[in-house]
Parts: structure tokens; sequence; C-alpha cells
């Protein structure tokens, strides 16, 4: 009943100049991301009306050679059927999803992936989520299965494919001494149906408001 997400978010991607006047210019040329240890699982993501992260991200990726101009994106989304981790629910169905993989990794004699931390990342926040990735890709991948079959018997189908993925994360070292607050935390969201992004826009800067007249 509450499933679907009724409103729109602001979300802010950090990237190349060139692939933001790309996706500016031709909005429906969209590139998911399919790396093996995405956070939320395979599409596009976004940082959740955050533009200083997403700016920090583009810096940070400059920084080691990964982009040769930072810049950010904006996009107007709406989340529809949301596998949001910021709900119970959601938590307890990605349990169940990570017991039918394991039971299925065994079943063929597979490893299960792990999740794992980067040289460079002295907070270990296990930045490398390839088990997280691969247990929310085997749920997608389930549903869209039985969706399937449902669709050839019946025609139609009373099973919902999510429309994007959302997660909260606690990142970095304290944001002071002693602290419960994180310097890089942020809700991230991962649009898998590419209907949900509205518009795309280039960010405007901050002007002054109200003005004294001299």
């Amino acid at each position: 009943m509450y499933d679907v997400r009724p409103n729109f978010i602001i979300g802010f991607h950090g990237c190349e100049e060139s692939v933001r006047d790309k996706l500016i210019n031709h909005p429906n040329k969209i590139i998911n991301s399919n790396k093996p240890y995405d956070w939320l699982g395979n599409g596009m993501y976004f940082w959740e009306n955050n533009y200083t992260r997403a700016q920090l991200w583009a810096e940070e990726k400059e920084i080691s050679g990964k982009i040769t101009k930072p810049a950010v994106l904006g996009a107007v989304i709406h989340l529809g059927y949301c596998c949001d981790f910021l709900d119970s629910k959601y938590i307890q169905l990605i349990q169940n999803y990570y017991t039918a993989f394991k039971d299925l990794s065994e079943i063929l004699g597979d490893d299960l992936p792990k999740n794992k931390d980067v040289p460079s990342d002295y907070n270990g926040d296990m930045l490398l989520r390839n088990l997280d990735c691969a247990v929310i890709e085997h749920m997608h991948q389930r549903i869209l299965e039985n969706w399937k079959k449902e669709i050839e018997k019946n025609g139609n189908s009373s099973i919902r494919n999510f429309d994007t993925t959302r997660g909260v994360f606690t990142e970095g070292g304290p944001a002071f001494e002693g602290a419960g607050l994180f310097e890089k935390s942020h809700i991230q969201v991962c649009v898998r149906n590419a209907n949900c992004i509205k518009g795309f826009f280039i960010p405007r800067e901050e002007i002054e408001f109200p003005t004294i007249e001299k």
C-alpha cells in the first residue's frame, strides 16, 4: 500500500563535465553503472539532495586521475516503486534474498562474493560492495523471472519490478572527536527504470537574496 513513493526528489550525479553536458543535450542516452561492486546494484546513481557530496566525489576522482574536469549533474527523480532500505520491510526482504542467494551458491559450489576495503580508505568503509551488489542483483533477477512467467501464463502479472533502490550510508571518519556523525554520510539512489528521471539540469550557483540597494 505504501510501496510507491509519491514525491519527487532532487538527485546529484558527480561526473566528468563532458558526461554532464552530453546528458543535458541528449537526456535519453543514459549510461547505467554495472560494476560488480555497486552499492545498490546496477543503474544510474545519485546523491539525494546532496550537491556538495556529489561535487566532492567528482573532485576526489580528479585527484586520482579518473576525471579530468569534475562537474555535477542535477536530476529531478520520481522514486516510483522503490526498494527503500530506509524502510524495515525492505531490509527483511533483502535478508530473505541473501539466504536464497547463499543457498544457491552452496548448491552450485560457488564462493560468496565479499565486501572489501580499498587500500586508500583508512576508514574501513568497505567501498567495494561485491556481496551487497550480488544479492541485490539476485533479487532483481528473481523478481524479473517470476514476472515473465506470470506474463507468459496469464498475459498480465501482479508482480512489480523495482524502479529504484535507495539506501542510507554512514561513511568517512567521525565529523568531530567522539561524534556519532560521519563526514561522508549520505542517502544514495540507484535508478533502474530511466523513466523515473524526469529531467536533467545544470545546478545554479546561489545568489544573494535579498539584496541591499546602495
